[in-house]
């Protein structure tokens, strides 16, 4: 008897201009970070860590499913050059302006 799963994959677009000066640290991405998708709680690549404001440090690598932990060891860009207009998400102003403070550039 043959058991089969049916797993969703979902494709972004790039949101990395270069891998030249980039530069990515592993960081713990709390559960609360994530979003609901298909009864999963899943972090988006190219969201901003840890919050989207003045708190930003950094850049969700890959997308992360962070539903059976509280937090979730993962990558984090935290210099780069990151092609803005395809982030998942609207970058704040202040998160913008932060980034740029510690070595993001957004084309």
């Amino acid at each position: 008897m043959a058991f089969h799963k049916v797993e969703t994959t979902y494709e972004r677009p790039n949101f990395i201009d270069s891998d030249v000066g980039l530069v990515t640290k592993t960081r713990e991405i709390p559960q609360s970070m994530g979003k609901a998708q298909d009864n999963r709680k899943i972090v988006i690549g190219g969201t901003v860590f840890p919050s989207n404001d003045t708190h930003a440090t950094g850049i969700v690598f890959e997308t992360v499913d962070v539903t059976d932990d509280e937090k979730r060891p993962a990558s984090v860009i935290v210099a780069g050059r990151i092609i803005k207009a395809n982030l998942p998400e609207t970058l704040n102003s202040a998160a913008e302006t932060a980034l740029k403070n510690i070595g993001f550039v957004f084309v």
